[in-house]
């Protein structure tokens, strides 16, 4: 598998600047960016776990969370660009839903197909759940109520404000589990076997081909975005249908890959970080930085939800604590979650 990813990415990338510059349908263009980045993502997955080996789990989880993100970061800031406010807002809901419902759905199901009980790090769990109810219930929830009595420049400055100080404490939070509490709360792995593994690369190795595959997914999304518009118009698809799951599942693709890959290895302390900490990344970091870099675009972006968009969030947001809390996993519970994802993109869709 891995030599047919690597015959897809040697193919795929060059064929997008083909594509590119001799200006394909759109619709071919869709199919080829997509497979790429599907191919892309799985060297991300791969150096992931390699780092994962080397620097343990809260690392490796932190790192693929990062990389990933940057590909919606990168994507948004060409929406921004462009004006297309609601695109953005909507992929963010789309990353929150598909991050804890999607990715943590196929975790849970295909490793618990596997392995009938799985575990992982409570602790991690009941401290993700709280910082997951600030993420969205405070952060995104109250911009939305005292929006209705604010006029648009105080909604904006409101915006401002929150998302400087969800940077403080997402910030605080890493420094929280990677300096002063780091090994505090030792992971409870009795039941799984432990083996001494090589990673397939080097760190150094790993890191660089993170970085180079970072980039060409980076260059890869920004052209499949171009063909949005023409893709939803030719199969029906909405505005917010296109930036909840077309966007998100493609600018999450790599960490997508990584916490399944990590999950049908028995490596749930990794896929809880990944699914769960990406999660947090993007509401607590990108969420906040993308309000902050609009306000040197044509159109400020103020941190403001539609209400199918909030409640969608805090249903996923509710549900995945709800069946993480108690530090075990189930193929069960991971089609509870992927179930609750399908009937919100049937929603979306049908909005």
């Amino acid at each position: 598998m891995n030599r047919i990813f690597t015959i897809l990415v040697m193919i795929g990338v060059p064929l997008t600047v083909v594509a590119s510059l001799l200006h394909w349908s759109s619709i071919v263009m869709f199919i080829i960016c997509s497979v790429t980045i599907i191919a892309i993502s799985s060297f991300m997955g791969r150096a992931t776990e390699s780092i994962a080996i080397v620097s343990g789990p809260r690392i490796g989880g932190l790192l693929n969370a990062t990389f990933g993100n940057a590909v919606e970061l990168i994507i948004s800031i060409f929406a921004l660009q462009a004006g297309l406010i609601g695109v953005v807002l909507a992929s963010l809901t789309g990353s929150v839903l598909g991050n804890l419902l999607l990715v943590g759905g196929l975790s849970f199901f295909l490793g618990g197909i596997k392995f009938k009980r799985q575990k992982f790090s409570i602790h991690d769990a009941r401290h993700n759940s709280g910082l997951l109810v600030f993420a969205v219930f405070v952060a995104f929830v109250i911009p939305e109520i005292f929006s209705l009595s604010m006029n648009e420049t105080k909604t904006l400055q409101l915006s401002v404000g929150i998302s400087i100080i969800m940077i403080v404490l997402y910030l605080a939070g890493l420094f929280f589990k990677l300096v002063t509490h780091r090994g505090v709360y030792a992971h409870t792995e009795e039941d799984v076997p432990t083996k001494h593994e090589e990673p397939e690369w080097s760190k150094k190795k790993a890191l660089i081909i993170l970085l180079l595959s970072t980039l060409a997914v980076a260059y890869v999304s920004e052209n499949l975005v171009h063909t949005f518009e023409a893709v939803g118009e030719q199969f029906g698809w909405s505005e917010l249908f296109i930036g909840v799951i077309i966007v998100a599942i493609v600018g999450n693709a790599a960490e997508h890959s990584s916490a399944i890959l990590m999950a049908m290895k028995n490596k749930m302390d990794v896929a809880v970080e990944i699914a769960i900490g990406s999660t947090l990344q993007i509401a607590m970091f990108v969420a906040p930085v993308l309000v902050i870099i609009s306000l040197f675009m044509p159109t400020a972006m103020p941190l403001v939800f539609t209400i199918p968009e909030l409640v969608a969030m805090a249903t996923a947001v509710l549900l995945t604590i709800s069946v993480s809390n108690d530090g075990e996993s189930n193929w069960f519970e991971g089609l509870t979650l992927l179930a609750a994802y399908l009937i919100m993109g049937i929603g979306f869709y049908l909005l």
